[in-house]
C-alpha cells in the first residue's frame, strides 16, 4: 500500500473542496468542472483504499480467530476472500502505476501499415479490430476520426480516438512497430509472409494546456471523404485536413456532421501532436547530452504476433509472451499493457 499515498489524497481533496467554496467558482464552468471531476476522482481512489484496509484487517482477524478454534467452512471463506482480496490490490497496484502527465487523458492512435501492399495493409485493420475490442472489453467508448481504405483489403490509414479514464495510460505501451508472420491469404503459393504496421499513440489534450498555433502557418483543406460505402463513408463534404506548415505535420478528421465539428476536432489532434514533437525534441537533446542512442528503424518492432509455423505472440521490450493468437487478436491485450507498465 505505500505506492499509495493517501496522506496526499486527503491533502488534495481538502485543496480541490476549499476550491469549491470560492464565491466565484462557479463563474468558470471549465474549471469547476474539472475540479469536481478531480474531486470524484480522488474520492473513488480514497473509498477503494479504505475498503482494502478494512477487508485486510478483517481477514487477519479471522485468520487469529482460526487458529483459536479450527472451522474448515471459515478456512475456506479466508481462503476464497484472501483470493479475491489479491485481485483487488493487483487492481489498486495497475493504478498506481498511471503516474504519467497523461496517463488519465483520452488516447488519439494512428495506425499504418508498412511495405508491402494489400497484406500489410489487412495487418493494420486486423489490429484495429484488435484495439477496438480491447476498448469494448475494458468499459472503454472508441470514435473513429479518419479512415482510408485499402485497395484491394485492409486500410491504408485510420486515426481513432478511445475514451474514458486511463485511456492513454493503457495505450502508450502499444506505441511502436508490431509485425505479423502468417500465410498470407493473398498469396496464391501459400507462402509464409512478414508484414509490419506502426501504431502511433497521442494523449488528447485537454484546452487548459496552452499551444501556440500561428493560424499562418495552418494550410487547411476540405473534401469529400472517399471510399466503397458503410460504416467509413462520409456523405458531405465535411472532411477537414490540416497541415502544419513548419512542421510538415498532417492532421485529417472526417467523423464529424459539420465541418466546423472536424475542424474542432482536427485541431485538437494537431495540438496533440506538436505538444509530442516538443516532448520528443526535449527528450532527443537529453539523450544526445547522455550519449544514447536508440535504432527507430521500421523493423525495431515491440511485439511480434507469429501464426505460423507455430502460434505466439511476444512482446520483445517486457519478454511476456502468450500461445493463443486468437485471444489477443480478439482484445484480449491487457496482460501486455500491465506487464509493459510494471516494467517501466
Amino acid at each position: 500500500m505505500n505506492l499509495f499515498d493517501i496522506e496526499g489524497l486527503k491533502n488534495k481533496l481538502k485543496e480541490l473542496e476549499a476550491e469549491t467554496t470560492k464565491n466565484d467558482f462557479w463563474n468558470d464552468t471549465q474549471n469547476s468542472s474539472k475540479v469536481l471531476t478531480q474531486i470524484k476522482k480522488i474520492k473513488s481512489k480514497h473509498d477503494t483504499y479504505t475498503k482494502l484496509k478494512d477487508e485486510n484487517t478483517n481477514l487477519l482477524e479471522m485468520t487469529e480467530l482460526l487458529t483459536l478454534e479450527p472451522d474448515e467452512q471459515l478456512a475456506k471463506d479466508i481462503i476464497k476472500n484472501t483470493k479475491n482480496l489479491q485481485k483487488e490490490l493487483e487492481k489498486l497496484e495497475i493504478q498506481t502505476l498511471f503516474a504519467g502527465k497523461y496517463d488519465n487523458n483520452n488516447a488519439i492512435i494512428t495506425i499504418h501499415p508498412g511495405a508491402g501492399g494489400t497484406e500489410s495493409q489487412d495487418w493494420a485493420e486486423m489490429l484495429y479490430r484488435m484495439y477496438t475490442r480491447w476498448a469494448n472489453q475494458n468499459s472503454f467508448s472508441t470514435k473513429e476520426l479518419d479512415f482510408l481504405e485499402g485497395e484491394e483489403a485492409g486500410l491504408k490509414s485510420v486515426t481513432f480516438e478511445i475514451i474514458g479514464e486511463n485511456a492513454y495510460g493503457y495505450m502508450k505501451s502499444e506505441k511502436g512497430v508490431h509485425r505479423l508472420v502468417r500465410i498470407s491469404p493473398f498469396d496464391s503459393g501459400g507462402r509464409r509472409h512478414t508484414s509490419f504496421a506502426s501504431v502511433e499513440v497521442l494523449p488528447e489534450i485537454s484546452d487548459d494546456i496552452e499551444i501556440e498555433i500561428n493560424p499562418d502557418d495552418l494550410r487547411i483543406d476540405t473534401y469529400r471523404a472517399s471510399g466503397a460505402g458503410g460504416q467509413h463513408i462520409n456523405k458531405t463534404s465535411s472532411a477537414i485536413r490540416i497541415t502544419h506548415i513548419p512542421t510538415n505535420t498532417v492532421v485529417a478528421c472526417q467523423s464529424e456532421r459539420s465541418q466546423l465539428q472536424n475542424r474542432e476536432t482536427a485541431m485538437k489532434m494537431l495540438k496533440s501532436k506538436l505538444l509530442d514533437l516538443k516532448e520528443k525534441e526535449q527528450k532527443e537533446k537529453i539523450e544526445d547530452l547522455k550519449g544514447e542512442q536508440k535504432d527507430i528503424a521500421w523493423g525495431s518492432q515491440i511485439r511480434s504476433y507469429v501464426f505460423c509455423p507455430y502460434t505466439m505472440v511476444k512482446d520483445h521490450r517486457t519478454n511476456y509472451e502468450v500461445g493463443n493468437v486468437e485471444s489477443v487478436m480478439n482484445g484480449e491485450i491487457t496482460q501486455f499493457m500491465e506487464a509493459y507498465l510494471k516494467k517501466q
